[in-house]
């Protein structure tokens, strides 16, 4: 699994603990609906740390408790 899918992946498994859905996280977060959008369809290939803060602090969640999964700490090197 790539990077861009693990943060996918995790973004909706929040959401589904937390019963939102994107637009609720979109407005908590304070960004634009197309933005999270573009992250969520693979738009964005690569996410900005900046961007995932921003959507942890619409999940009320620090970065450290975003990456302490699984997911990420199964990641494959990746070099394209």
């Amino acid at each position: 699994m790539k990077v861009q899918e693990a943060v996918v992946k995790r973004i909706r498994n929040l959401c589904r603990e937390k019963n939102m859905n994107m637009s609720q996280l979109a407005y908590c977060a304070g960004m634009p609906q197309s933005t999270l959008k573009n992250v969520m369809n693979g738009n964005s290939k690569n996410t900005g740390i900046v961007t995932i803060k921003i959507i942890c602090d619409g999940l009320d969640i620090s970065l450290d408790e975003f990456f302490q999964c699984r997911l990420f700490t199964l990641l494959e090197q990746e070099i394209d």
